[in-house]
């Protein structure tokens, strides 16, 4: 019994998007063929393979069990496929990248404008999630995270700044109210504007390190966000209603601006840079290929200076 091709990669695609029209938007399809082509198939093979609501769509046992198989099987076809588009002039096809929010926000605009305006075949899509994830049953070819443990097949490179901080600001009117600290424990006497990720864990204890010296607070405070929403607290630290803690960098507009005055400068953290990681078999996509040897190129530039 032979299936087409097409049939099982729409719903490996439908089954990991959790839905036709997310598929759909991820892969720049119609939601009506993928659903004509997973019933196909499901007519074909005589066994249901996704459970369909009005709200979700979710695989059946059956589908659960074909998803685990077709998923390697599927990479494996792209890869062979892939091989011919070595001997194309340029790269094509589409790059899918696994961030977190950060280097969505701080590292990724340096480096996305100036590699699609050199790969203008290559299409760029880049899911945020600030959780570690299997970039490859996520449906990515690669991603970025900061100082993770990478499973053995995994490849790391760095990209972005190879030195970060964290940064403590607050509005020079919440600090003439309420006083400046200066040791970290006096902040267990502040407002502080928490942030809480994906998994519902905050994004606390704040670190801070001074000559060897580390100290660990477990600050509270008024209001608590989501990472994807940071901006928000950002927003309120300027607004005068606490102390945030966040990447220098996302801090340095306001920082610069005086619209925040930071806070225990000499105790912030620095921290190495993230890393582009992606699996290390043999033979890459052509469009991560591409993005790698862009990524060690700039890199070499910063380097020499160039």
């Amino acid at each position: 019994m032979t299936q087409d091709l097409t049939d099982l990669a729409a719903f490996v695609t439908v089954a990991r998007a959790g839905g036709f029209r997310e598929a759909a938007r991820a892969g720049g399809g119609s939601a009506s063929r993928l659903s004509e082509a997973v019933r196909r198939l499901e007519t074909g093979l005589g066994v249901r393979l996704l459970n369909r609501t009005t709200r979700s769509v979710a695989p059946t046992e059956a589908g659960m069990r074909l998803l685990e198989r077709l998923g390697p099987a599927l990479a494996e076809v792209e890869s062979a496929l892939d091989v011919v588009n070595g001997f194309r002039d340029r790269p094509a096809g589409t790059l899918r990248l696994n961030v977190p929010l950060s280097a969505a926000r701080l590292v990724l605009p340096a480096l996305v404008p100036p590699f699609l305006a050199a790969y203008p075949e290559i299409r760029l899509e880049v899911v945020v999630e600030d959780g570690f994830v299997d970039v490859l049953a996520a449906g990515c070819d690669a991603g970025i995270r900061y100082d993770e443990r990478l499973e053995q097949d995994m490849i790391a490179v760095p990209i972005g700044p190879r030195r970060q901080r964290f940064a403590t600001a607050a509005s020079p009117a919440y600090l003439d109210r309420r006083g400046r600290p200066e040791h970290p424990r006096d902040l267990l006497a502040h407002a502080c504007l928490l942030g809480r990720f994906p998994s519902g864990a905050l994004t606390a204890p704040w670190e801070f390190e001074r000559d060897g010296d580390i100290v660990r607070v477990d600050p509270s405070g008024p209001l608590i966000v989501r990472v994807a929403a940071s901006d928000l607290a950002v927003e309120a630290a300027v607004a005068g209603t606490g102390i945030v803690h966040l990447f220098e960098d996302w801090l340095r507009p306001q920082l610069a601006s005086g619209a925040l005055e930071p806070v225990l400068e000499p105790w912030w953290q620095v921290f190495s840079g993230p890393f582009l990681y992606y699996p290390g078999r043999r033979l890459l996509p052509a469009p991560l290929r591409a993005f790698v040897d862009f990524v060690g190129a700039q890199a070499s530039r910063a380097r020499t200076g160039g």
